[in-house]
């Protein structure tokens, strides 16, 4: 998924998959105005389409391999 930076704020637990209800990870900025935010599943599975209407893409599905810092202290 190509990443684009954009001042959009980050997406939280809140935001929910606008095709399975799973937390969001990808928020698609429509072409023709609106938005789509869907997991991370959904967005890799429906990327090559959403590319064609997207207007900008905010892909945060990094967040879910990274390890948390408290995490990464305590094995040390």
């Amino acid at each position: 998924m190509t990443t684009v930076l954009t001042p959009a704020s980050p997406l939280t637990a809140a935001d929910r998959c606008d095709r399975c209800g799973a937390q969001a990870y990808v928020r698609v900025v429509l072409l023709s105005g609106g938005e789509l935010l869907f997991c991370a599943h959904h967005g890799r599975k429906f990327e090559p389409e959403l590319k064609k209407i997207a207007a900008e893409i905010q892909d945060e599905t990094e967040r879910l391999t990274a390890v948390p810092a408290s995490a990464s202290d305590e094995e040390r």
